[in-house]
């Protein structure tokens, strides 16, 4: 695919630098000299210098050749234009990057979409739902939702105090006799990723990530040894766009308290929340966060511009007591960094950013994909479409490859954990976790 990204920030150079490693033919746009130069030595990808939203520009990234245009500078009204202008001069498809929650509305997508602009996303929107969901399962470090939360991708930290720890997995499963219906898809065990097996040990502090169906995942964490509790009062820092939108997202349901460090960015928050307290203190003050009583709250979100206040603050919340820390980690040489220490859960707007745009990107039939933050692997949804070879061989005869792994099937809206005589059928979803050097293997298999 010919593709190109308005942008070279920290979505569009992340974006860039995943597809590049995929071969794509891709074309970065951006004003910033330096952030071009680091592209061309460290990216396989051609850069321009200039303004996206202009027509010459545009021009000379062959835009009329482009299978897909995506939008992701800080600017609003410069992605939106320049995707009207992209879809005008003859890319198939464009994106654009937006911070407005009023322009997600289905009514002014629709009205996007008649003036050239095919989808928006929001990385404030992605990222504080992604906080939402993980409030909403407070005893698991990552999840996302398939087919419309019928099965879960979720993750745990195995503690010391699990039955489970120095045991195998051939055994865990055994203890379970089919009353919970998952399927074990990969181990983050220190900077190593595992993909499990019968014999596999696990081992304390391993990060374990599986398939479940998303009724069960209380079960399912529950003989995993994490102990339950329902979240009631959340503190948040930072005074940002995403910590704003992330208070109006969650004091409806949990007693909210927002910290931000001056008092304008206090005042213009007072009056946009209307059941969130709000604090004026330094968010880095982990002695002022505790005279607020931090201690005495069930969750803790660090949303600061700075990765290593959000995990130093994280890590001093968990120290006095709080059961579920969320932290902001925008560099993505501290994700491995910040879970090996401790922090509970880590988001990255990049990675939520990236998932929503790849299912647009990959080929396939793909229906969703998800990436796990710490782990170098995918998990992709495909459908099965009605001339697919998978349907003609068993499962343990498809030859997948072996750093690949079918993780479960939804066949009419039922969750099957697949098994070697299994044969998919068509219309079969399938979720896939693959490891890098297998995506490519794996999407020829379902195209």
């Amino acid at each position: 695919m010919k593709i190109v990204i308005a942008g070279a920030g920290d979505i569009g150079f992340h974006l860039a630098k995943l597809l590049s490693s995929e071969n794509q033919d891709i074309t970065l746009i951006d004003m910033n000299q330096d952030v071009l130069t680091s592209a061309d030595i460290y990216l396989n990808v051609k850069t321009i210098k200039g303004d996206s939203s202009s027509v010459s520009i545009l021009e000379t990234a062959e835009i009329d050749e482009a299978d897909m245009f995506i939008a992701t500078t800080t600017s609003e009204k410069n992605n939106l234009i320049s995707c009207i202008l992209a879809k005008k001069m003859g890319a198939t498809e464009t994106i654009a990057r937006v911070a407005s929650n009023e322009y997600l509305s289905k009514t002014q997508r629709e009205t996007f979409k008649e003036i050239g602009i095919d989808r928006l996303i929001s990385p404030f929107k992605l990222a504080s739902q992604e906080i939402e969901r993980l409030l909403e399962q407070a005893e698991v470090t990552d999840i996302f939702e398939f087919e419309d939360g019928a099965i879960s991708l979720a993750g745990i930290t195995l503690d010391n105090g699990s039955y489970y720890v120095n045991r195998t997995l051939k055994e865990f499963v055994s203890d379970q006799e089919d009353e919970i219906l998952f399927n074990f898809i990969a181990i983050l065990r220190g900077n190593t990723t595992i993909i499990p097996r019968d014999n596999t040990v696990l081992r304390k502090s391993d990060h374990i990530y599986f398939l479940a169906k998303s009724d069960q995942l209380k079960a399912l964490t529950r003989v995993l040894g994490k102990q339950l509790k329902k979240i009631k009062r959340v503190m948040i820092i930072g005074g940002n766009d995403l910590s704003y939108q992330t208070a109006k997202a969650l004091e409806n349901k949990y007693d909210v308290t927002l910290v931000a460090p001056l008092k304008t960015t206090c005042k213009k928050l007072a009056e946009k929340l209307d059941r969130t307290l709000i604090v004026q203190a330094d968010p880095s003050n982990v002695a002022i966060l505790k005279e607020e009583g931090l201690e005495h709250y069930d969750a803790f979100i660090a949303l600061t511009k700075n990765s290593e206040t959000n995990i130093i603050t994280s890590l001093m919340a968990e120290e006095v007591g709080v059961y579920k820390t969320i932290a902001l980690v925008d560099n993505l040489d501290y994700t491995h960094i910040s879970q090996n220490i401790g922090v509970d859960t880590i988001i990255n707007k990049k990675i939520i950013a990236a998932n929503n745009i790849f299912r647009f990107i990959r080929k396939g039939q793909v229906e969703a994909i998800a990436s796990i933050h710490g782990i170098d692997a995918e998990i992709i949804e495909f459908i099965i479409h009605r001339n697919s070879k998978l349907t003609k061989k068993t499962i343990k005869n498809l030859h997948f490859p072996k750093e690949a792994m079918i993780g479960a099937v939804i066949r009419d809206k039922e969750t099957i954990i697949p098994f070697g005589e299994m044969l998919l059928q068509k219309g079969d979803k399938v979720i896939v976790f693959a490891l890098p050097d297998a995506i490519g293997k794996v999407e020829s298999l379902f195209r």
